[in-house]
């Protein structure tokens, strides 16, 4: 049985959130697979990175540090995979459910004939017993996601190829120390060997612009969503006058965006981010799981719906029924009233 990979995300020397959360499930994983965790950085200025990566239980670092290989492209990272994996034989491997993400991990698992699950939401080990050959499988990874439009929740395995392969989008997994004094071993990688520079090369980046989003709902410890029942943009300026009075940010679901009361940036959910707020306010939210998905770790939720059957009321830890642009109001005017 051989090591889980996570494959590490890096912008301007700093791994990105999503990998750390994805060594901090891939540890527990390891561990209870009684394997190695190993991590692959792949860029340019590599120095010291593994301070980084070895406190969330690294055993195993793989440094690709290569001019070539800053800013990310296809191609080379690609390649760069493809052969470590070859040699290396990983029984798992993950990569964080973005732009580079869903780019490379179709390439790779692809390329090794392993097969990949995206976008999953938990990630476990287990056995699996074949309905029709009743072949037993043991400790697998049960790579687990919202399936048929987040409808059903769907566990899905991969008995036979490797490796096992799974994205998963930033937020969903939390990101904890394993050992902050924790040592792993380094092994730099030979580029040139795994890359093929007449192919993998062609390719340049002339020039790169970055527009740091504005919002950052993630770290907002208070969240005032909206869904499509809030009716309109105009309704939308509610939410945004109850989020400034509590010191929150605004979110929405995806009907709300779809329906044009709210930017893209905002939306909660599936397809949009997840978060993990102390106090998450759903206004005009039906709850379906798409939504759900995107927010259900919140510490404490409190819809606010017309409908007293609404599924996010199941939930909730308190349920207002009525119309929001009556409670809002009030809750603003006392949250005033009532503040120091």
């Amino acid at each position: 049985m051989n090591s889980v990979f996570v494959y590490c995300e890096i912008e301007d020397g700093t791994i990105a959130d999503v990998s750390l959360e994805l060594l901090t499930k891939g540890r527990t994983l390891a561990s209870k697979l009684g394997v190695k965790l190993e991590a692959i950085v792949l860029g340019s200025g590599l120095k010291d990175v593994e301070k980084q990566v070895f406190p969330y239980g690294v055993d195993v670092l793989w440094k690709g540090d290569d001019k070539r290989l800053a800013p990310y492209t296809t191609l080379p990272h690609t390649s760069v995979l493809v052969n470590l994996f070859k040699e290396e034989k990983p029984q798992i491997a993950f990569m964080g459910a973005t732009s580079i993400g869903r780019d490379l991990g179709p390439r790779v698992s692809s390329a090794l004939h392993s097969g990949l699950t995206a976008d999953c939401t938990s990630l476990e080990i287990g056995d699996y017993e074949d309905a029709k050959t009743k072949q037993v499988y043991h400790n697998l990874l049960y790579q687990i996601r919202p399936a048929f439009g987040g409808n059903i929740v769907a566990t899905i395995v991969n008995p036979e190829c490797r490796p096992q392969m799974a994205t998963v989008r930033e937020g969903v997994m939390k990101k904890e120390i394993y050992n902050p004094s924790h040592q792993g071993e380094v092994k730099n990688i030979d580029v040139n060997r795994y890359v093929n520079a007449d192919v993998d090369f062609v390719i340049k980046v002339i020039e790169r612009q970055i527009e740091k989003s504005k919002i950052n709902l993630k770290a907002a410890p208070i969240i005032v969503a909206g869904g499509y029942g809030v009716g309109s943009k105009e309704n939308f300026n509610l939410l945004y006058e109850l989020a400034e009075v509590l010191g929150g940010e605004v979110g929405a679901s995806r009907a709300a965006v779809d329906a044009g009361f709210c930017e893209h940036e905002r939306q909660i959910g599936q397809t949009g981010v997840t978060v993990r707020p102390k106090l998450y306010i759903a206004c005009g939210i039906s709850g379906q799981i798409q939504h759900t998905a995107g927010m259900e770790e919140s510490a404490m939720v409190i819809a606010i719906n017309t409908d007293s059957n609404a599924p996010i009321n199941k939930f909730a830890d308190y349920v207002i029924t009525g119309d929001l642009n009556v409670v809002i109001p009030k809750m603003i005017q006392y949250y005033k009233k009532n503040s120091k």
